[in-house]
């Protein structure tokens, strides 16, 4: 009789899927005690940045529990450290005499090109299948969208739940009415209320050898210090369902509000381990939708919590697909400021940035607000180059990589892009910080004060970017008022406020 081949299914350290399609397709093929697992820690890629630390614990721990895990279920594990994927593989496949390699379509375009280049790099048969931990991989709203003038995300997510039946009514229509919420979902935080401590899951004996390892590495941003993220699976779905009890009902008013006295407040915390495969998008959209149905969350925080995941981080991943190569490069606005070193430190007399900085640096987590209205927004008003900028926050959040942060720094908080990803500027004055967050109460600076001793920059920077940029701002109909206001701005305060932002930006 004939033996079965083996094949090898090479599983990516941010694919760590419980229905992995490349494992499924090749014991279908030859029975799981013929099949090889290969997952590789690649140095270069480990190096390619100044990770933060909690990034690189969560990945290298998530992928060896992951690999004692498939060999408990019966898998022949390989699991390798070389100098970077390419070195691995061969030297797999010249160990085992490898003739059939399997693995799933990378989410970052760079592993994907070298996956594309495989079958003739090692001499074999390469199945590279769809990547199945996006929904735009098994449903693209719009295929055949131009680059240049795609679909708004409103319209993409309508598209996306109406495809995949949620929250829709028995006409088809969205329930409650409304496809979106968000106008319900913009409060600031009581001071009385007090959001839920974050899930406290102390490391296994096997993360806190991974932390050593990870602590002991030269190059990196923060600590591995009160690590308290899920790697497995079933922590992760542990971390869901607390989420879903304690957050979620109080998710929709507070998910843009800013406090120094919560780093996570109502929002999930979930991403790093969605965009590495312990959880899957379809559970969260199941889990909150179910909630709704249950009584235990009301429409408004549940909408706006799918719409964070069928929509926003689907659009993103398909707009990244869609936008490159050209993305990487887009400088629109033309800023040519380098980023300032306190991005590094968090060494910051404005109170909003310093805690922001800190926060992130520490823990690898803000929310998205943060990210958006504080540091990207701050960013865009003082012309930082966005290469430098995504360069940054690739290396800071523990949920960062290329798909995500490209198109979120380089097209939606930073408008490099000149509108393909999002059709306005995301940018905003004192006064929106300090309607939205607690920070402005005990900052030297006064968020009233558009000029002069103790002028917020951030108004002196709004101010000065729309006058910079008056004329362009001027097509967008979305920035009408803001641009208006500019008309009833005398000649005087105009050359004031361009002469002390000059003097602010020489400085910062």
């Amino acid at each position: 009789m004939t033996q079965p081949q083996f094949i090898t299914v090479w599983v990516l350290g941010d694919q760590l899927l419980q229905l992995h399609p490349g494992l499924r397709m090749a014991e279908a093929a030859v029975g799981r005690a013929h099949v090889r697992v290969l997952l590789i820690e690649s140095a270069a890629r480990l190096a390619q940045q100044p990770y933060q630390r909690k990034k690189l614990l969560l990945i290298l721990s998530a992928m060896r529990h992951y690999a004692l895990e498939l060999e408990q279920a019966g898998f022949q594990v390989d699991y390798r450290h070389a100098p970077d994927f390419l070195h691995g593989l061969q030297a797999h496949c010249t160990d085992f005499g490898t003739t059939r390699l399997v693995t799933m379509a990378a989410a970052e375009e760079p592993t994907r090109r070298l996956q594309q280049g495989l079958a003739t790099q090692l001499g074999l048969q390469v199945d590279l299948l769809p990547n199945t931990q996006f929904l735009v991989g098994q449903f693209d709203p719009f295929p055949d969208a131009d680059p240049a003038r795609t679909p708004i995300m409103a319209t993409f997510y309508r598209a996306m739940r109406r495809h995949f039946g949620v929250l829709l009514d028995a006409d088809g229509g969205p329930l409650g009415g409304h496809w979106s919420y968000d106008a319900d979902n913009r409060k600031p935080l009581p001071r009385a209320l007090h959001p839920p401590p974050p899930p406290d899951l102390p490391p296994d004996a096997l993360t806190l050898a991974v932390a050593a390892e990870v602590a002991a590495m030269p190059h990196g941003v923060g600590t591995v210090e009160q690590f308290n993220l899920p790697v497995t699976a079933a922590a992760a779905q542990g971390a869901l369902q607390r989420f879903i009890a304690e957050r979620l009902r109080d998710f929709g008013p507070y998910e843009d509000a800013m406090a120094e006295r919560s780093a996570l407040l109502y929002h999930s915390g979930l991403a790093p381990m969605l965009n590495i495969g312990l959880l899957t998008p379809l559970q969260l959209v199941q889990a909150a939708e179910a909630a709704f149905q249950a009584g235990a969350a009301p429409l408004n925080s549940v909408e706006g919590f799918i719409r964070q995941i069928l929509g926003w981080r689907e659009y993103i991943y398909w707009q990244y697909w869609r936008q490159l190569p050209a993305l990487r490069d887009q400088n629109f606005w033309a800023a040519r400021r380098p980023l300032p070193d306190w991005f590094w430190t968090g060494e910051s007399d404005l109170r909003c940035m310093a805690h922001t900085l800190r926060r992130a640096l520490d823990s690898g987590y803000t929310h998205h607000i943060e990210r958006l209205m504080l540091l990207c927004n701050f960013c865009l008003l003082a012309g930082v180059v966005p290469q430098e900028v995504n360069a940054w926050f690739m290396a800071v959040y523990a949920d960062a990589y290329d798909w995500v942060m490209l198109p979120n720094v380089i097209g939606m908080g930073l408008n490099a892009d000149g509108g393909r990803i999002a059709t306005k500027p995301y940018i905003a004055s004192a006064s929106y910080i300090n309607r939205m967050g607690d920070y402005c109460a005990s900052c030297v600076y006064d968020p009233k004060r558009r000029t002069g001793a103790g002028a917020c920059p951030f108004n002196l920077l709004y101010w000065n970017f729309l006058l910079e940029h008056e004329t362009v701002l001027r097509t967008n109909p979305r920035l009408g008022p803001a641009v208006l206001g500019l008309a009833r701005m005398n000649p005087d305060e105009r050359a004031v406020i361009r002469r002390e932002a000059a003097a602010f930006l020489e400085q910062f």
